[in-house]
């Protein structure tokens, strides 16, 4: 009796417990992404609890395809019920209240809704977009008619233009931004009375090279007729309490809307922050810019892999500065900080709570989250998390400028999720305030954050500088003192071994190449006819650079290199040999038929002592990467490009005195060089692919004649 009670209340308590599961787990993943665009899992921030259809809103007539839902200041859900005609209203708790349909208009004639596509609530009026009789009705928070914005008017306007309202949004000022689906100049401009200001923030315009050379030979008509040179329209919009507008779009060419992502230019972003100016004011300080998924797939392994750029289709501002946006392809979520930083991405397709079958809006209720789902049509409830509420306290602290707080919070986070980089951006910043520079650079490593790393080395090193004040300038003295003797060094030998008739030595042949570069026509007139330089000598000065451009590639300081990328010698070496060798190939092979006067052998002794500069600038640049900021990037840059123009110049001169050519032969060989060099690696690639293949071919008929056997 005892075992029966006790089986029973175990099968009891498994039966609540997992009863309840649909309350603590989601039919989802949450993630983010790294900064190598791996997905990396992640706490759940919101879970479902519940759906709501028509039913339990207490509707008699269902929706029908909801295009659109916003909530007020009160907690109340509009629902644009575009196949009904009417707008919706839902209390804080779902249940209907009343809905907006039919009305009696400015002329004291009975009109109604068809279509409305879009919803906007101020502190006491609703807007409407009414989309198929092209205008916006205004009523009142009860729900009584005010007036009607009828079609603006403007010459900006294109002749036979439509104008079909979808979104909108207003402002504090009651100024009316405007979505409408046919129109490409932006999004439209009134102002409370209806009357047209103007466009703002047309999308640009993406056309391949192609494109472009097409259009130079049409005519004026079919120019005029094209459609490929036409701004894309958004989609959907919101506005902030400071008045920012945040539009979507998702005609925009998806290689260049990733483009964009990866890039974080927001020239084609599906999703755009503009100021009443129109102009693109969205942070993108994250790894990628925001817009969606970040690895795509190129081909799929699964009947039901999705594929593409995400489709955006709208965006909801949510607390404490943060904003989602939604994916109509995938049914996720994607939320982002003020700073453009991914906080987390969750949903998925599906039949199961918190799974959609066909995304259409989202909207935030407080600490909730609204997903309107327009197959369904039904709306999902999903709660803030401990995770989230943390988050968001984290956000709200760090805003508030409340940073001792903050890093209680984003340590509390790392605890539950040791990949959430903006936690540790943001201890970074609490101890870069706190005076604990080599601290913060930590923190600011582990989330990959250069910027920010490079402010605190900037303290650290002028902290560094301080205390030893006195010991830098004697350090500079000493190593500009060591150059100076060496290349004194270097003249003096040089000096000596001008008149030898002997065989000079192994040093003095490498020597050589330090007046060589400073006395370019000497150097290399001496070089061919004296007999200075030799291939040994050219070698060296070969594999110097080969070790040079590997310091490189391991050496950079985190400021430089924050992902910690490298090259292996092998590849530094083909990276380097192979470009020279086709060089030397290629110029020998054409001045041999172009009377010059240089052997093979000649050629490649000049070209080994001209890449000399190579390894004088980019090993100390190398080395400067770890006493520089990332704001003095420029005069890295400033030193590996002198070692390129001074190399350039050199191998120019060097072919020209190695030839005996004049400057504008020297010029036109030079040229031919480079395309001869291109010739010569497509010969290569074709032989190789016809090895290749003959090779395949060869050891399909042994493995042929092996199974007949």
């Amino acid at each position: 009796m005892k075992k029966t009670i006790g089986f029973s209340a175990l099968l009891m308590a498994m039966l609540l417990i997992f009863g309840n599961l649909s309350v603590f787990a989601a039919s989802y993943d949450t993630y983010t992404y790294s900064i190598d665009s791996f997905t990396m899992a992640s706490p759940h921030a919101y879970t479902p609890e519940k759906s709501v259809n028509s039913a339990a809103m207490g509707l008699e007539i269902p929706i029908d395809d909801p295009k659109d839902i916003f909530v007020d200041d009160l907690l109340n859900v509009y629902i644009a019920d575009a196949t009904n005609n009417r707008i919706v209203v839902l209390s804080e708790y779902f249940y209907y209240k009343f809905s907006i349909s039919t009305f009696t208009n400015d002329e004291g004639v009975p009109d109604s809704l068809r279509s409305p596509n879009g919803v906007f609530v101020t502190a006491d009026k609703i807007f409407v977009a009414d989309t198929d009789k092209n205008r916006i009705v205004i009523f009142d928070r009860e729900g009584n008619f005010l007036k009607v914005l009828e079609e603006p008017e403007a010459d900006v306007f294109p002749e036979g233009s439509i104008y079909k309202p979808i979104a909108l949004a207003v402002d504090k000022s009651e100024r009316i931004y405007v979505v409408s689906s046919t129109t490409y100049m932006g999004i439209i401009v009134l102002d409370n009375e209806g009357v047209f200001q103007s466009f703002i923030g047309a999308q640009k315009v993406s056309a391949n090279p192609l494109d472009i050379l097409w259009r130079n030979f049409q005519t004026a008509e079919q120019r005029a007729q094209s459609t490929q040179y036409v701004s894309t329209e958004f989609n959907n919009i919101t506005i902030d309490d400071e008045g920012f507008i945040f539009a979507t779009t998702s005609s925009i060419d998806e290689g260049a809307q990733q483009s964009s992502i990866t890039s974080k230019d927001g020239a084609y972003a599906p999703v755009k922050k503009l100021n009443t100016a129109g102009n693109d004011i969205m942070a993108r300080n994250g790894f990628f810019g925001p817009g969606g998924e970040v690895s795509i797939r190129s081909f799929a392994y699964e009947s039901d892999a999705i594929l593409g750029a995400s489709k955006i289709i709208d965006v909801a501002i949510g607390p404490e500065e943060t904003w989602s946006i939604i994916d109509e392809k995938r049914q996720k979520v994607y939320t982002y900080d003020n700073n453009g930083n991914m906080l987390f991405i969750f949903g998925d397709k599906g039949m199961q709570l918190g799974n959609l079958q066909s995304i259409e809006g989202i909207a935030y209720q407080g600490d909730r989250i609204l997903l309107l789902d327009k197959t369904d049509d039904s709306i999902t409830i999903y709660n803030r998390t401990e995770y989230g509420d943390i988050l968001i306290n984290a956000l709200k602290n760090n805003n508030e400028r409340n940073y001792d707080l903050a890093v209680n919070d984003w340590r509390a986070i790392l605890q539950r999720n040791s990949n959430f980089d903006a936690a540790y951006v943001g201890i970074g910043k609490a101890l870069y305030r706190g005076g604990d520079w080599e601290g913060a650079m930590e923190y600011f490593k582990a989330a990959y954050d250069t910027a920010n790393y490079s402010n605190s080395f900037k303290m650290w090193r002028q902290d560094w500088v301080s205390k030893y004040v006195l010991v830098i300038p004697i350090v500079v003295i000493v190593l500009l003192w060591l150059i100076a003797k060496f290349f004194g060094y270097a003249g003096r030998v040089n000096k000596t071994t001008a008149l030898l008739t002997s065989k000079r030595t192994f040093k003095q042949e490498v020597l050589y190449g330090f007046h060589l570069i400073f006395h370019p026509f000497d150097g290399f007139w001496d070089l061919k006819h004296e007999k200075r330089g030799s291939v040994r000598a050219a070698f060296f000065y070969i594999l110097l650079t080969i070790v040079a451009f590997t310091y490189n590639a391991v050496g950079r300081s985190y400021i430089y290199n924050p992902r910690g990328g490298y090259s292996s010698v092998f590849i530094q070496i083909i990276s380097i040999m192979v470009p020279l060798l086709l060089w030397v190939t290629a110029n020998w092979a054409l001045t041999t038929l172009m009377e010059g006067e240089g052997s093979f052998k000649d050629i490649f002794i000049a070209t080994g002592y001209s890449v000399l500069p190579l390894p004088m600038f980019i090993i100390p640049s190398t080395i400067l990467t770890h006493i520089a900021t990332a704001s003095e990037a420029g005069l890295i840059n400033l030193l590996v490009t002198i070692a390129w123009v001074w190399v350039g110049l050199l191998l120019f001169f060097g072919m020209m005195i190695t030839h005996d050519y004049s400057l504008l032969k020297n010029t036109i060989t030079s040229i031919a060089t480079i395309a001869g060099m291109a010739f010569i690696m497509f010969v290569g690639i074709l032989f190789s692919t016809l090895v290749a293949k003959i090779i395949g071919f060869i050891s399909s008929i042994i493995t042929e004649i092996s199974y007949r056997l």
